[in-house]
């Protein structure tokens, strides 16, 4: 996941005029996956960028079918030669990953660095950087449980840390308020899930994440603002498994509704006719070894 965007394939993004990263990020860059202004699907379709140019789609999809650019305000950390990048989800969005194994249960598009087995971007301390925002013309049905940024381990039996929205699969008590937030989920190999963050998830403003990771003393810190405002540190570094490696998604992935017990990757409820998606922005990831995290573009904080 090494995404300083120098070799191999990112060498053709340099045609596509890769972002500016002097002066706007303050720390180390291990990948700046922020998305160039001359992009388009057909980039990402031709691998251009440097994320993967297959995964993860519906079936017979591509990512010019997928991705949008919605004009609006920048986000926190993009600037004049970077852009918002839309993910959608429709009835279409059915990943099969094998003919035997299609995920009817779900509907998801994910983007994921490439190549998806390195290691730089989830070993050491690391800041990972990312912005979200709502489309009131792509609405998302909180009525259902959505992952939006997530770190799943190597062998894909659990998420490290969970970025979602929605009303949690099998929850009987959830408010429509509650529904409406974006929440920071632990490792989904403990139960209970621990929640290790909580915000409203306020429509048509940017919501902006800085997650400090430490890999090796397995712990997370939570930095969050809205808006153009620099972040700030939400909690303290709380304790949390992240030793099995693995890859980051940024995009949708739709829960179904319905009873538990049942296979939720093939079973459960979907409704029909939908167009639904989340703005992405300022994509990015820091070295924090020495405690640095940048705040806004050019402004330098510290970790705890």
């Amino acid at each position: 996941m090494h995404w300083t965007l120098f070799t191999g394939a990112a060498l053709l993004a340099q045609a596509i005029g890769h972002p500016t990263r002097q002066n706007d990020i303050s720390c180390p860059v291990v990948f700046d996956g922020r998305i160039p202004q001359k992009s388009t699907g057909s980039s990402f379709v031709k691998g251009e960028l440097s994320y993967d140019p297959s995964y993860v789609l519906g079936a017979n999809l591509t990512w010019a079918d997928v991705l949008r650019f919605p004009k609006g305000p920048q986000s926190l950390f993009d600037n004049s030669t970077s852009k918002n990048v839309e993910v959608t989800i429709d009835d279409r969005s059915i990943f099969t990953p094998s003919p035997t194994n299609r995920q009817t249960g779900f509907r998801r598009a994910e983007l994921q660095p490439k190549p998806a087995n390195a290691t730089d971007s989830v070993t050491g301390i690391k800041t990972l950087h990312f912005s979200l925002k709502t489309d009131h013309a792509r609405a998302l049905n909180y009525s259902h449980e959505y992952q939006l940024v997530w770190l799943e381990n190597q062998d894909y039996s659990a998420n490290q840390f969970t970025i979602g929205t929605g009303t949690p699969y099998g929850s009987t008590n959830t408010s429509p308020k509650d529904a409406r937030s974006l929440f920071i989920l632990g490792t989904s190999a403990s139960s209970p899930q621990q929640t290790l963050f909580k915000t409203a998830f306020t429509p048509d403003v940017w919501h902006n994440f800085g997650l400090v990771l430490d890999f090796n003393a397995n712990k997370v810190e939570v930095f969050y603002s809205k808006g153009s405002d620099s972040l700030k540190r939400k909690t303290k570094f709380l304790a949390n498994d992240l030793s099995n490696l693995g890859q980051y998604h940024f995009g949708v992935l739709k829960k179904p509704t319905g009873p538990g017990g049942i296979d939720i990757t093939k079973q459960g409820f979907q409704e029909g006719g939908i167009h639904e998606g989340v703005v992405y922005g300022g994509i990015f990831e820091e070295n924090s070894a020495k405690g640095c995290i940048s705040v806004a573009r050019g402004v330098k904080g510290k970790t705890s």
